[in-house]
């Protein structure tokens, strides 16, 4: 932040004076004013919780989202599964073996895929101590506990579908289960839920059952594939890596499948720079392992900007000078 010093502002404004004196138009002769400078707060991207807040307690547990409430995190990402008895969990990696005690409780049935485990299996196991002690006990949640608890913290939910050809017809048991816990009412479908995966033709089955619900496609599709997107999406959400400025205003000039411009999360940053950089390109969203970490560095690049643009030289620039 740069702080002028009062000598050099009460200069400016003797040299207003005159200025606007000199400049003044005619009586009665309009005067067309220059565009208003656009701040970052204008346009700021949301902070979204990757699988809650993992910096601070273990990824898609309840812990995690919790944390994310209590640091004032609105939307959260989490990532579904299936058991082998077909029960929804929410769970990343498609073994259980990194995130659990899976290889402890049950060491002769590596490489522990969640699909090969029943949901009472699942729900014996510790997914907390690999994180911390303090987290001891936490368990792997089902689906419908998890979106009763992001409802309880009035928080929003940014779904993805995980490995979804691992588990055939997963698309209409999800929207059966978000029925079922009241998630697709018009309150949670108008602003509170993104259903998101790798798979485009998850994607698109999903859209084919509940066209209604707000869909991201994870990728980076070229420019010209946009349009084909747009089908059956309303977001496109790459790696931050591979976003430039041309690429976001690319995804912009398209509408979506609710006939609005295609919006851009972008993921995974945890540098309160990157972030930065990322919103001066125009994108809506960006998921964070430390959410907080983002959101203060975008207030506080907002709030910079704001002061700068508020400043009388500002004003001179607003003037036409």
């Amino acid at each position: 932040m740069r702080i002028r010093p009062v000598s050099a502002v009460t200069g400016v404004l003797l040299g207003l004076s005159a200025l606007l004196l000199a400049a003044a138009p005619p009586t009665g002769a309009a005067v067309e004013a220059a565009p208003a400078t656009k701040t970052l707060r204008a346009g700021t991207p949301l902070a979204i919780g990757h699988r809650g807040v993992p910096v601070r307690a273990p990824e898609n547990t309840l812990a995690s989202i919790d944390e994310a409430a209590d640091l004032g995190i609105t939307w959260v990402e989490n990532d579904v599964q299936r058991t082998k008895d077909g029960a929804l969990i929410v769970m990343h990696d498609t073994t259980l073996k990194r995130t659990t005690d899976a290889g402890r409780r049950f060491p002769g049935r590596a490489p522990w895929k969640v699909a090969d485990f029943t949901l009472a299996e699942i729900q014996k196991l510790d997914a907390g101590s690999w994180y911390d002690r303090r987290f001891a006990g936490e368990r792997v949640p089902t689906l419908r506990r998890y979106l009763q608890r992001v409802d309880h913290n009035r928080q929003k939910l940014l779904l993805e579908v995980k490995a979804p050809e691992l588990y055939p017809g997963i698309e209409r048991q999800l929207a059966g289960e978000l029925q079922r816990a009241g998630w697709l009412n018009a309150r949670h479908v108008r602003d509170a839920l993104v259903v998101q995966s790798f798979s485009a033709p998850s994607l698109k089955a999903f859209h084919r059952v509940r066209p209604d619900v707000k869909t991201g496609f994870l990728g980076a599709p070229k420019p010209s594939e946009l349009r084909s997107y747009a089908a059956f999406a309303d977001q496109i959400n790459p790696s931050h890596k591979s976003v430039t400025a041309a690429y976001v205003r690319a995804v912009h000039a398209v509408r979506g499948a609710h006939g609005r411009p295609l919006e851009v999360s972008a993921w995974t940053v945890d540098n309160g720079d990157r972030a930065v950089a990322l919103a001066r390109m125009g994108v809506d969203g960006i998921i964070s392992n430390a959410p907080q970490v983002i959101e203060e560095a975008l207030e506080g690049a907002a709030d910079e900007q704001e002061e700068e643009d508020d400043g009388p030289l500002s004003f001179l620039s607003f003037l036409g000078f």
